[in-house]
């Protein structure tokens, strides 16, 4: 019982340390490939189709704490060809994503939305040079009523009682950020379309935010930086992979996942796209964990699942329990002729 208590208070205090201190990281999905404009906004609009709607919804660290940690994250995507002369196109999106961590809901709330320019390099292989960029609003705030201290425990009994002697003028801050990045994305079997990669580079929090519950101006959020590049090849006509990996830092944080799928479709004879496809496969956090994932596809549905399988010496306290990650996309076409462009030329993608 004491083991507990002192367990819960551990997590209680970490949660607020980490609220106000200058390294405080950013969140993460393990299906980081659903997420164009939280990894680099130069990726919004880069899919097939004329836009995608989606959601994903993170839950982890139940063997560690009653009150898990949970992220949820919707966003939209389109795009549109700049006129009939040139082959360029403008992709605009719009992400938001709540995020609740530890016993004492440390409570995050953002909403970014992006706009991207995809250049046309005019070659054969369609390839495109895009550079998107995304302002942010950012709320941060917790329940000051569940914060535990150690002055509270006496003879390994918490009592209320003794107040937590903690003066927190605020329990609640709102920041502005900016994002901007690069990515090359191209076609390398040309008009068949069979092997598509992309690569970029960005990076988040360039107003470097002010991150304190206290008003402190020297405590802020750090410069993230960002790179991802991701393949996905078609073998034939019932089978495709792709991989993809990203990796982030910011300040002495840093964070390395890559992985793939191997896909089987089955045919659309109406539509020559597909109809059914199932998908499984493997990624691998650095140090952390293997995280296996499945995905079902029904025309321009697709839900997917993985599950974070801790690895790393935290694995004493998770029994090897990480977090369960569902997500839910639709991609689409629009009714209008003069989106065709978009259709044929843009950069398309398996994924």
């Amino acid at each position: 019982m004491i083991k507990r208590i002192l367990k819960k208070a551990a997590f209680a205090i970490a949660a607020v340390a980490m609220s106000g201190a200058g390294f405080a990281q950013d969140i993460h999905f393990s299906q980081f490939y659903k997420t164009s404009i939280l990894r680099n906004p130069a990726l919004t609009g880069v899919f097939s189709g004329d836009y995608k709607v989606g959601a994903s919804f993170r839950s982890q660290w139940n063997a560690v704490s009653n009150k898990a940690y949970q992220t949820g994250m919707v966003s939209a995507e389109t795009r549109f060809p700049v006129n009939d002369r040139i082959n360029d196109f403008v992709s605009v999106g719009l992400l938001s994503y709540y995020d609740r961590a530890g016993s004492v809901g440390l409570q995050t709330l953002t909403a970014y939305p992006a706009i991207n320019y995809n250049k046309s390099l005019e070659d054969e292989n369609s390839s495109f040079l895009s550079v998107g960029f995304t302002g942010g609003y950012i709320q941060r705030n917790f329940d000051v009523t569940k914060i535990t201290v150690d002055n509270q425990y006496q003879g390994g009994q918490f009592n209320a009682a003794n107040g937590t002697g903690e003066n927190i003028p605020s329990q609640q801050v709102t920041m502005w950020d900016l994002g901007a990045g690069v990515t090359f994305s191209s076609n390398s079997s040309g008009a068949d379309n069979a092997t598509t990669y992309y690569i970029g580079v960005s990076g988040y929090h360039f107003t470097k935010p002010r991150n304190s519950f206290f008003g402190n101006n020297d405590i802020n959020l750090n410069v993230r930086w960002n790179g991802t590049a991701g393949m996905s090849m078609k073998l034939n006509e019932d089978y495709g992979v792709q991989f993809h990996a990203n990796y982030s830092k910011q300040s002495s944080y840093s964070e390395l996942l890559a992985g793939g799928l191997i896909n089987w479709n089955k045919p659309n004879i109406a539509t020559e796209g597909v109809l059914f496809s199932l998908g499984f496969g493997a990624f691998y956090r650095l140090g952390d964990a293997i995280i296996p994932v499945a995905e079902v596809k029904y025309k321009d549905f697709s839900i997917s699942a993985s599950y974070d399988m801790n690895v790393s010496k935290f694995k004493a306290a998770t029994n090897l329990r990480g977090g369960m990650e569902l997500s839910l996309f639709k991609t689409g076409l629009f009714n209008n002729p003069n989106m065709q462009k978009s259709r044929t030329i843009c950069p398309h993608s398996f994924w």
